[in-house]
């Protein structure tokens, strides 16, 4: 396999084009379905999913995907060699159907359990986060440079808080931070969450409420490429593969890490 670094430009190519068909179909008139878990599936989805994973068969023919629909169609490939593609050809479909941009295109590389190198991006925005862990981070907007992103120090007049509008939870956030100043909440749709918190805009993302591994996996890989981090409510490592591909409740650390505030 082409190591994750070499490879990233073309998973980067591979997440625009499938923007490119998400954003004919964002312009016109379209019929939302709802799958069996209630969740909204559109003709974008299907359409995006279908590029990404022709891409990826041209780029590592030999390792198996795991993509939100078809597994949700009854495609679930053997995964025990440990390295696997995870998809998620429109993230936040809602904020799709509801016509506020905020939705992405992820994909994610998993490595023994770990997403290991990510790619985000934002159609509606213009703007496409990239990472591989331990080698670094970036973005770039449309008709910008590429710029390296990080995440920041905690700021000492309070925290920022990034939450999801439909599942935070403002008494096990503000039980989490421990008495810490808020400063701003702020909200946003699908795995661009985790790209606040990677870019410094924000200083944690703590989810309560049900991901699966295929909403999480790119954005994870991008934060801690940009020296983030993670971890369970427990604070383990978060990780890939899980039974059913269904994520617990989890904490995306910036510069703000109270485990080790003291």
């Amino acid at each position: 396999m082409t190591a994750p670094i070499d490879m990233l430009p073309r998973l980067e190519e591979l997440a625009l084009e499938a923007g490119v068909a998400i954003m004919k179909i964002y312009a016109e008139d379209f019929v939302a379905e709802y799958k069996d878990d209630h969740s909204p599936v559109t003709e974008a989805d299907t359409a995006a999913e279908k590029i990404i994973i022709a891409g990826l068969k041209m780029i590592s023919p030999d390792i198996p995907i795991v993509a939100e629909e078809a597994f949700a169609a009854g495609n679930s490939p053997d995964i025990s060699g440990g390295e696997f593609w995870l998809v998620d050809p429109l993230d936040g479909t809602q904020e799709f159907v509801r016509k506020n941009d905020e939705f992405t295109v992820n994909i994610a590389l998993i490595e023994d359990g770990q997403a290991t190198c990510g790619v985000v991006y934002a159609p509606a925005l213009g703007k496409i986060y990239a990472g591989v862990v331990g080698e670094g981070a970036h973005t770039r907007e449309e008709g910008s440079a590429y710029r390296e992103i990080c995440i920041r120090p905690c700021p000492d007049e309070g925290v920022t808080v990034v939450a999801s509008r439909r599942h935070g939870d403002p008494k096990e956030i503000k039980k989490l931070l421990e008495g810490r100043s808020v400063v701003e909440t702020r909200n946003a749709g699908s795995s661009l969450k985790f790209c606040l918190v990677a870019e410094g805009s924000a200083d944690i993302y703590p989810r309560f409420g049900r991901t699966m591994e295929w909403d999480t996996a790119a954005g994870q890989a991008v934060l801690e490429a940009a020296g983030g981090l993670v971890t369970t409510l427990d604070g383990a490592p978060f990780r890939y593969a899980k039974e059913g591909y269904e994520n617990p409740n989890f904490i995306a650390w910036g510069g703000l890490d109270i485990r080790r505030r003291n």
